[in-house]
């Protein structure tokens, strides 16, 4: 709402010719200036204060949008172009939108911009808790190509902790990339309609209505819990099975050389597939019971396939990135 955020002596004359507007803005508005040192520069513990937030919102006055097709737009009469203080660097009075592009500069420079964006970095690519020592040395190369985000990732890619084993495999996939691993690692294709986006709502993560600004968490803590999980393979088992609309894979064709009454080898064979690497004996338990089950019942041996499937991309091994 930074169209909102005005310099109190101005809004007289600003919207003196605006009679037609419904809500006329009533001073100054933090939250842009809050979101951009908090989430997108300095993060929440930048070192930043609540009169940091405050000048950089006058700063920022001004900075709005066009009333038709939402382009930027900066509106000289709501700029506040009084002395201002940021992070202890003045702003002489009389200045414009060119004030902003400074600050902004200044705030992409900062080291704890750096350390900020280098810990997200190595969240995503390494793991939730990343070494500090790598954090360091990324915001580091972050600051020493004048924030090329190319070199930055290339220093976590080509790091020793990105190669540790015990980083192998740490971190859990959100619900959209387990949605669409399993699509792709089955080989299937998808329309992508209503109901694919309906299961990874149930999932936990509806596309595109996240409400915090933060985004949804990259964090494995926030994805995994008994609900989730169990969601993650009832969608699995329908992807398997070819029970989503508009979805649809063929088990067999994975493993065509096989039979499909030959359990223990459909198992070890489906699973290098689907995830590249043998499941854990309690995994493979879990699927043979389940198999054992449906023998009993007098299951149909063609229907195993796309069950065992099933079962393996709802299998912990299948939830790792």
């Amino acid at each position: 709402d930074n169209w909102q955020s005005i310099a109190p002596n101005s809004l007289p004359v600003a919207f003196a010719r605006r009679p037609q507007a419904k809500r006329r803005p009533e001073g100054l508005n933090e939250n842009y200036a809050r979101e951009l040192m908090e989430l997108h520069t300095l993060g929440v513990d930048g070192g930043y204060t609540q009169r940091d937030v405050t000048e950089l919102a006058r700063v920022l006055t001004g900075w709005s949008i066009e009333r038709q097709g939402g382009g930027f737009l900066f509106r000289p009469l709501l700029h506040d172009a009084g002395e201002k203080t940021v992070l202890g660097i003045r702003f002489p009075a009389g200045g414009g939108m060119e004030e902003g592009e400074r600050a902004i500069r200044i705030l992409a420079h900062h080291p704890a911009t750096a350390r900020h964006i280098a810990t997200q970095l190595c969240q995503r690519l390494v793991a939730d808790d990343p070494p500090k020592e790598l954090v360091a040395r990324v915001a580091q190369r972050f600051l020493a190509t004048d924030g090329d985000l190319r070199e930055t990732v290339r220093a976590i890619v080509e790091s020793r902790e990105f190669f540790d084993p015990k980083f192998y495999r740490a971190k859990v996939k959100s619900p959209f990339e387990y949605a669409v691993s399993a699509v792709r690692a089955a080989g299937g294709e998808t329309d992508g309609a209503l109901p694919m986006v309906r299961a990874i709502a149930q999932m936990g993560e509806p596309l595109y209505l996240c409400q915090p600004p933060t985004g949804y968490s990259d964090a494995s803590s926030a994805w995994v819990n008994t609900g989730a999980l169990v969601a993650r393979l009832n969608f699995a088992l329908d992807v398997a099975g070819n029970k989503l609309p508009g979805t649809g894979i063929d088990a067999g064709r994975l493993v065509p050389e096989l039979d499909s009454s030959d359990a223990e080898r459909s198992i070890q064979s489906l699973a290098r597939t689907l995830t590249g690497w043998d499941l854990s004996d309690e995994t493979r338990e879990t699927i043979a019971k389940r198999l054992a089950d449906e023998a009993k019942e007098n299951v149909p041996a063609e229907t195993r396939l796309p069950l065992i499937a099933g079962l393996i991309l709802g299998s912990p091994e299948f939830q790792k990135q």
